[in-house]
């Protein structure tokens, strides 16, 4: 996604999108344009935008006497109790709170394993009795059926049958997994006050949870009046470990949600501190939060968070995309008008004419690049490599007394990108393809590649040494420092080939300009090979990444080399 922006002189460069330079014909992106309808038209800018203790059997009564009435209510003719009874486990209550959120028909009830059907409504003391008889698996029934019921999304009335059953045949005690699976049920179904109800028996029973416990009942909380509960929740998950971004974007959806912008600031700030990734579904919060927040203060820091975007190569979808069209079209007194465009081939902008930023580096940035990581990578990076200073220099005069490389291939990498085909077949034939176009090519290995055995043949390795300059490293070394110092020593025609994101290495340079560069330059010099096909033909493809923590192919041109 690309934004052009115009009518504010002030406002920074925030966002350059994925490069389209060199793109194949037919390939066509929808970008959003975003122009002040009384501005300056000349003057654009671009953005883009877990332990069980013992039980406590009085925490169960509730359980076990409002489950007898809810056999009753279903028991004969199965007539419903009124939708406004207050009975923890009345029948209907919850299913007539969750018709906002319906579950998926199509994975509400199938058959399971051919053994027993999952019930389609509550059932009473005997009919559960009855469905464990039925029940031929050898695993333990309630933690199995409570498993295949959260899977399956059943609905919290026939799950609470299952536990008052549960409480009933064990003298009021129910298994912290059990517990769990009914929680999880309450969540996604959003019966608020039923994980209320869990949250005060788990409170009585337990000192502490698991992460998985505390981050069903955060999301639970966060949409009823006790939601700063789910802050103290937060507090308990960081005595032991960093809070997921879930539990994060959980909070700060609640802070949002209750108007605490403050509180949802600050959240926001800590998670950042942590070195935690936010959601995108956070920062979406922000900005739909803050088409109603006319507030200098706030609109500045939705601006820092477009910034984040850039230096941190996030990419919007289409609902975070619209979401901040809005809010640019919601500021008081700017006149923000958005309409969708398209970005041509040649990566210029239908909408306002200019082009997007190529994916090309200039020889000044190539070679401020290439200076940063040999020193801060290749020289400084021992915590995350494993090779000795010998076997580096070893390897750089390996690489100085050969010519240019047009190609680097990270050998093990790709070897094992197709499991069950033999690995040094994999790599000869991505060699021997590409040694066909006239390619002076760097297979970089570790020494058990070498070693005969059932994935490495001798015969195979020695067709790949004929074809390509081949290096291979004592097996506890890394990879990717080599690969990385080969490539930018080449200089900045030679491409890699390997499927590794490099994500540690680009934490490891020092400052956003540098890791811009470096994704910027990853963009257009990574091949990752997508397909094998008959006679072993291979596709390769330009990686174009819409995230550092989940591949995405988002934008992307695919390069027909051998077909």
């Amino acid at each position: 996604m690309a934004f052009c922006m115009s009518g504010i002189r002030s406002f920074p460069k925030l966002w350059e999108s994925n490069p389209y330079a060199g793109l194949r014909p037919r390939h066509s992106y929808i970008s959003l344009f975003l122009t002040n309808c009384v501005g300056i038209r000349n003057d654009h800018r671009w953005f883009s935008l877990k332990a069980m203790s013992a039980q406590n059997t009085k925490a169960m009564n509730p359980l076990i006497a409002r489950g007898r009435h809810l056999w009753k209510a279903n028991e004969g003719n199965k007539k419903q109790v009124p939708l406004e009874s207050s009975h923890l486990f009345a029948a209907g209550a919850a299913e007539k709170r969750s018709q906002r959120n319906p579950p998926n028909k199509d994975r509400a009830m199938p058959p399971v394993k051919g053994t027993i059907q999952l019930p389609k409504q509550p059932l009473n003391l005997e009919e559960w009795d009855k469905l464990k008889e039925d029940f031929k698996g050898k695993t333990n029934f309630e933690i199995w059926i409570s498993s295949q019921m959260a899977e399956c999304h059943s609905s919290v009335d026939v799950a609470k049958s299952l536990l008052a059953w549960v409480a009933a045949k064990n003298n009021g005690i129910v298994g912290y997994g059990v517990l769990l699976k009914y929680l999880y049920l309450c969540v996604i179904h959003q019966q608020t006050s039923e994980v209320i109800d869990v949250y005060e028996i788990m409170k009585a029973r337990y000192k502490r949870l698991e992460t998985g416990g505390y981050s069903l009942l955060i999301r639970g909380l966060i949409h009823s009046d006790r939601w700063r509960e789910a802050l103290l929740l937060l507090e308990n998950i960081k005595k032991v470990m960093i809070p997921s971004k879930k539990n994060y974007n959980d909070c700060i959806q609640g802070a949002l949600l209750h108007q605490d912008v403050t509180t949802a600031w600050n959240l926001y700030q800590e998670l950042l501190d942590q070195g935690v990734s936010p959601m995108l579904e956070t920062l979406q919060a922000f900005f739909d939060f803050g088409k109603d927040v006319k507030d200098d203060h706030y609109s500045k820091k939705l601006l820092d968070i477009l910034l984040y975007l850039r230096n941190n190569q996030l990419y919007p979808g289409e609902s975070f995309a619209h979401s901040i069209k809005t809010w640019f079209e919601s500021v008081p007194g700017k006149q923000w008008k958005g309409q969708f465009t398209t970005i041509q081939e040649s990566g210029q902008c239908l909408g306002c004419g200019k082009a997007m930023e190529s994916i090309h580096l200039s020889p000044d940035e190539y070679e401020f690049l290439k200076t940063k990581i040999m020193r801060d990578v290749i020289d400084g990076g021992d915590q995350y490599r494993k090779t000795t200073p010998q076997e580096l220099q070893r390897f750089e005069n390996f690489v100085k007394s050969r010519p240019p490389f047009d190609i680097v291939i990270d050998g093990l990498n790709v070897a094992k990108m197709f499991p069950k085909a033999r690995e040094s077949q994999v790599l000869l034939g991505v060699v021997s393809q590409l040694a066909k176009q006239n390619l002076r090519l760097l297979v970089l290995g570790r020494k058990h590649m070498l070693t005969q055995r059932s994935r490495w043949t001798k015969d195979e390795m020695e067709k790949i040494r004929k074809q390509a300059s081949c290096f291979f490293a004592d097996d506890i070394s890394e990879d990717d420092p080599f690969l990385l110092y080969a490539t930018l020593h080449s200089g900045n025609h030679c491409k890699f080939i390997t499927k590794d994101l490099m994500r540690d290495h680009k934490a490891c340079l020092p400052d956003a300009k540098t890791q811009r560069l470096f994704f910027k330059w990853q963009q257009g010099h990574q091949l990752a090979i997508m397909n094998r096909f008959p006679a072993s033909k291979i596709t390769f493809q330009v990686w174009y990444l819409s995230s550092f923590f989940k591949i995405k192919f988002l934008f992307f041109s695919k390069i027909y080399l051998f077909i």
